[in-house]
């Protein structure tokens, strides 16, 4: 088996197969003053994605759920299929990220820590890539009576609301995804990625404080630059809505360019010789 280059905060990966990886927790330093605490959330997280990917099923846009590890390896582990392309953050598509989260709203979870990093580009064929929406170990479903505790990061989590997992915050994390997708970074950052815990810190506590007083990037020129913000001024009720927002801006945008090319081709006959 071949380690992967990506470690999360509370897990590894470690490519089985090709198309397959195995999920596991993160060892924690025994000696580490928090080594019980630390444990027992990733033994949480681990235990509440498991179940999670089990009552999401197979949708398009859910990352592919194989099972718990029954080979080689840690037995709390998750094996998954391996996206081919990485994450939103390298390769960005607006519609189906927000179809996404439609689709497990509509099967009562909440994802509660929505960013560019969660979000996978696989190829499905030569021509076609898919996002699958993944890690639900801090994520809520009150069917099954299960929460990890996570919050979304600065920049996707919404300071004027209660800080608990809820599809409201999910719909704020939605409008600084979309944010994320159409210019590169995220709201209120340049590219690149944090050089130091202090300066993550940092970000936090500005762009919390701007949020909270009503201040968000401009988005006048951006396309759906309405959507984002009626999702940050929380004027979603539901996940589906900016589904259907999006869509029909997205329809608008297709006649539009077909009666430009129309349009052009008309101005090139008339001034063709």
């Amino acid at each position: 088996m071949d380690k992967t280059s990506f470690e999360g905060s509370t897990s590894e990966f470690i490519r089985v197969q090709n198309g397959e990886v195995l999920k596991y927790p993160r060892q924690i330093w025994k000696e580490s003053r928090l080594y019980d605490t630390l444990t027992r959330d990733i033994e949480t997280s681990f235990s509440v994605e498991c179940q999670i990917l089990e009552h999401l099923g197979h949708h398009p846009r859910i990352v592919k759920y194989l099972g718990r590890n029954q080979g080689e390896g840690d037995p709390r582990g998750i094996l998954l299929a391996e996206a081919s392309h990485g994450d939103l953050q390298r390769y960005l598509d607006q519609n189906e990220a927000v179809e996404a989260v439609a689709y497990i709203h509509h099967r009562g979870v909440v994802h509660a820590d929505l960013r560019p990093e969660n979000f996978l580009i696989h190829e499905t064929t030569l021509m076609s890539l898919d996002l699958w929406l993944c890690d639900f170990g801090g994520s809520k479903c009150d069917e099954l009576g299960v929460y990890g505790g996570h919050l979304p990061d600065s920049g996707f989590f919404d300071p004027t609301l209660e800080p608990s997992a809820t599809t409201q915050m999910d719909i704020f994390s939605i409008g600084s995804v979309l944010y994320a997708i159409l210019t590169g970074h995220w709201p209120f950052r340049g590219l690149g990625v944090f050089k130091s815990p202090e300066e993550m810190n940092d970000y936090g506590n500005k762009v919390d404080n701007l949020f909270l007083q009503g201040t968000f990037p401009d988005v006048d020129e951006l396309f759906a630059g309405d959507i984002i913000m009626k999702c940050w001024k929380n004027e979603y009720a539901s996940a589906e809505n900016v589904l259907q927002s999006l869509q029909a801006e997205m329809d608008r945008a297709e006649r539009t360019r077909f009666w430009l090319a129309e349009w052009f081709d008309w101005v090139r006959s008339m001034l063709s010789p």
